[in-house]
């Protein structure tokens, strides 16, 4: 069980949903308590009653968690209480793999999607209709998670009921409509979307780009476009953010239109979407932000080239390899890893001598899965780095390029002071096929390897 604690309320997270008696916090006196995964739950129509209820009362981050947990943690339907519009993941690669693991080290930026294919049995009819009571409630956390649920649910009458509030005289009405339209996914709502971007209301506006980034349709890049020209930083934000989400190379076009906008985050915002369109047209534009003047912006510009894996993109992420910013570094050498293009070895290998161990550990990953033949010579004096993780990660990465060139710093690392080093040399023996007492190493014929 999970506890939250705020000024008026505490909020727990368990395995039902329930009203729970008072109980004295800080403030006021309430406790509310909510199944995370309730919508995979038969749910007490009553009980969803007295919960929404009690958060029309509560303070907004009760109401942020309870949204949550009711919609199982899925969707953005609180996007709007903060200024983020979407996670911007950055890598981490660990270049440290035990051997029993194989295979390649891969880095996680996938955004996890928790909603099913099933969303069509959460609630029951009567509990359904409990939340279509309070989508024109003026509370805007509970109407929200109202039309989350409406949507999510694919509850009946729900794409006519979106599309009535988007037409309602008031602002915060229809971007509720936009909401749930997002919500509920339906290529019809495209239309009605495309023409809530021209809202005189600046909330509105924004509602309609994220629902049209939540339904990932390409009819929708044309009026994205447009609001890619927004004169609200926010709203342009969010045009880009829903361009990349529906990942068509027709975004590449109009993204570029903003790589240079006032707004640092709109710029930082259309690189990611490019990040995820991943089309190697998209290089020529990044490259002029490799050299930005921010850090931020460069780290940004160098994880998407790693996300498109163009070889067009080498020569410039080689260049990063020396900059002040650690992270820039970090990030560099990871998509040049991603890019896996021999033509990158030399500047990945400058990196390691990097002051920084863990700069050096991550440019033996990278070589490591670049597997070419010219990373045997840098690499092997690095299997006397005075770090045990750099040691252990150039022995990881000798074992990807399977050389006989490292046979003979292999079996002497199998003497290291660190007893995962002795296990990764041992191991990196073993892809060279060689056993104890076995002097020859039966290893791959790089020459038939399509050049990179």
């Amino acid at each position: 069980m999970v506890v939250f604690g705020s000024l008026r309320h505490v909020f727990w997270i368990t395995a039902g949903l329930t009203v729970v008696p008072a109980t004295p916090v800080t403030v006021s006196p309430a406790a509310v308590q909510v199944g995370p995964r309730a919508i995979g739950a038969s749910v007490d129509s009553a009980r969803v009653a007295r919960l929404l209820a009690q958060l029309k009362l509560s303070d907004s981050t009760v109401c942020l968690l309870a949204g949550r947990a009711l919609t199982n943690f899925g969707g953005g339907w609180d996007w709007n209480r903060g200024d983020e519009v979407m996670p911007m993941p950055f890598p981490m690669p660990t270049p440290m793999p035990t051997p029993q693991m194989g295979g390649d080290i891969g880095v996680d930026v996938s955004f996890p999607d928790p909603g099913a294919d099933d969303r069509d049995d959460r609630f029951d009819d009567a509990t359904l209709g409990v939340f279509r009571s309070v989508i024109r409630d003026e509370n805007t956390c509970v109407r929200n998670i109202a039309a989350s649920v409406l949507g999510q649910t694919r509850a009946p009458g729900a794409f006519d009921l979106f599309t009535g509030l988007l037409r309602d005289p008031q602002p915060a009405l229809r971007a509720t409509g936009a909401f749930g339209l997002g919500d509920l996914e339906d290529k019809r709502a495209v239309r009605p979307l495309g023409d809530a971007l021209g809202d005189d209301a600046v909330a509105v506006r924004r509602a309609a780009a994220h629902a049209l980034g939540d339904i990932e349709d390409a009819s929708a890049i044309q009026p994205l476009a447009r609001a890619l020209r927004d004169p609200v930083a926010v709203v342009r934000r969010t045009a880009a953010w829903a361009l990349g989400q529906i990942e068509d190379q027709r975004g590449i076009q109009p993204l570029g239109t903003v790589l240079n906008d006032p707004s640092p985050d709109v710029r930082e915002t259309a690189v990611w979407a490019l990040s995820q369109i991943e089309d190697e047209t998209a290089v020529p534009l990044l490259v002029p932000l490799l050299r930005d003047r921010d850090d931020h912006t460069r780290q940004t510009a160098a994880y998407a080239m790693g996300q498109i894996e163009s070889a067009n993109g080498v020569s410039a992420l080689g260049a990063l390899v020396r900059d002040p910013s650690v992270r820039v570094r970090k990030t560099a050498l990871w998509a040049l890893g991603q890019i896996e293009s021999g033509n990158a070895v030399p500047a990945v290998a400058e990196a390691l001598r990097d002051a920084d161990p863990a700069v050096r550990a991550l440019a033996c990953w990278a070589l490591g899965q670049i597997e070419d033949e010219r990373a045997v010579a840098p690499l092997l004096p690095v299997l006397k780095d005075q770090e045990a993780s750099v040691r252990l990660a150039a022995a990881w990465a000798l074992g990807q390029i399977e050389s006989s060139r490292a046979v003979d710093a292999l079996q002497a690392a199998q003497q290291d002071a660190s007893s995962s080093v002795r296990r990764m040399a041992k191991w990196a023996l073993r892809q060279l096929d060689v056993d104890e007492g076995d002097p020859h190493p039966r290893v791959r014929d790089h020459s038939s390897r399509e050049p990179r």
